[in-house]
């Protein structure tokens, strides 16, 4: 169902198009101007002449779906069979120099030194309060050597942070004395996701190498084609899948390479509803700098020595958050009736007291049924807790589930 260019080019100017984004339970803002236009992934041409319906998102012109096929059909392809989702808005980092490491040791929780080369890890870059900056993964490659993907939306807040603390690193007595960083962004690099039980079928078709030996959060440069290209086994839908990064002239042809049949095109409607019945958060939705990585239920992405031992930007508020427990937490919930949004606010049963608030929801198109990540007072977080939601202006019965809502189906050998 192509729209006629001036057609798109009008919504992509207003803020029209954000409303199916709100109806699906993703928050975005119009960010085209006069003097700050859409920025365009690579791959926009090839995403206009497939039909798709571009919308405004994080800064960028992205695909909310497909021709005929809607978000639902979309998603539920992803789930049956294998989807391809343009991610190439995301930021894409290389960190090299003798102390990488210990550098991304400050900048974030995680254990790196630990971590075996090309493995990939999901982390947080925290500010000196403990509340999330971003969430990102981090890819050792080697101990000199990391590859690192950032959030779009937060592009400029990112770079801005990680320059300055660089900055701050490279005139240091670490870097002073063992050698300093060197941080490059890859602008303008492609990064396909392939998603869906049959995503290895497929790209083992393509491949000499064995993907058997790429399990979740390993990665490795594999020949696609004549292409040697970045594949990491992962993704953002609880399903089996690869994320690729291509180097700008090879984008299109690998996209095209890609999205042969049982290949489907999926845009960020499908995306948002697969990522939260996997329980995955959105960043400016589920995470934001007000929020420790306690409160969001990722203390696993913090190394167990580092819960004690510290050492990293923001560890005295992270610590006296794992000490003494967190005054909320992230839970899942499914709602009866209409689904709760975000900003719907939670009672407790007898409606009298608001004990937490909603940050996405939808109806699962998997389960049938509404679910909703919230953050609730600690206290209401266990699992089987009756809660009460505001629905349109209605007390809604809700109740604590675990996540994810759809069980994870990643490959681990």
């Amino acid at each position: 169902m192509a729209a006629l260019v001036a057609a798109r080019s009008h919504l992509l100017r207003s803020c029209a198009p954000a409303a199916r984004l709100t109806r699906l339970g993703l928050s975005v803002r119009c960010m085209a101007s006069a003097s700050e236009p859409l920025r365009k992934t690579g791959l926009y041409d090839f995403h206009v002449e497939n039909g798709a319906k571009m919308v405004p998102f994080a800064g960028y012109s992205m695909p909310l779906s497909y021709g005929s096929v809607g978000a639902v059909a979309s998603h539920h392809h992803v789930r049956q069979s294998v989807g391809l989702f343009d991610v190439g808005h995301m930021v894409q980092h290389n960190f090299r120099g003798p102390t990488a490491t210990a550098f991304l040791e400050w900048l974030t929780p995680s254990s790196l030194s630990t971590l075996a080369p090309y493995t990939s890890t999901l982390s947080v870059l925290l500010n000196a309060h403990g509340g999330i900056i971003d969430d990102t993964i981090v890819t050792k490659h080697a101990a000199d050597a990391y590859y690192v993907v950032t959030n779009a939306g937060r592009r400029e807040p990112d770079l801005a942070w990680i320059r300055a603390r660089l900055d701050e690193w490279n005139a240091g007595e670490t870097a002073r004395a063992d050698g300093k960083v060197e941080h490059e962004v890859l602008e303008d690099w492609g990064l396909l996701a392939l998603q869906g039980p049959e995503a290895a079928q497929y790209l083992q078709g393509l491949t000499s190498f064995d993907l058997r030996e790429l399990t979740f959060g390993k990665c490795a440069f594999v020949p696609v084609e004549g292409f040697n290209l970045h594949v990491a086994r992962g993704g953002y839908t609880g399903e089996d899948g690869f994320e690729i990064s291509i180097p700008p002239s090879q984008t299109l042809e690998v996209a095209q390479l890609l999205s042969k049949a049982p290949v489907q095109l999926t845009g960020l409607g499908a995306r948002d509803s697969l990522r939260l019945e996997a329980g995955m958060c959105l960043y400016g939705q589920d995470l934001d700098e007000a929020t420790t990585p306690v409160e969001a239920g990722l203390t696993w992405v913090i190394g167990k020595d580092r819960r004690e031992s510290g050492g990293f930007i923001g560890a005295d508020a992270v610590q006296k958050h794992l000490k003494e427990g967190p005054p909320r937490r992230r839970v899942g919930l499914t709602v009866e009736g209409a689904p709760a949004r975000q900003g719907a606010k939670i009672f407790a049963p007898s409606g009298s007291e608001q004990i937490g608030t909603v940050t996405s929801g939808i109806p699962s198109p998997t389960l049938g049924k509404n679910i909703a990540m919230a953050y609730v007072e600690s206290g209401w977080h266990k699992k089987g807790t009756e809660v009460a939601v505001e629905v349109r202006s209605k007390l809604r019965r809700g109740v604590v589930t675990a996540m994810p809502f759809v069980p994870t189906r990643y490959f681990r050998g």
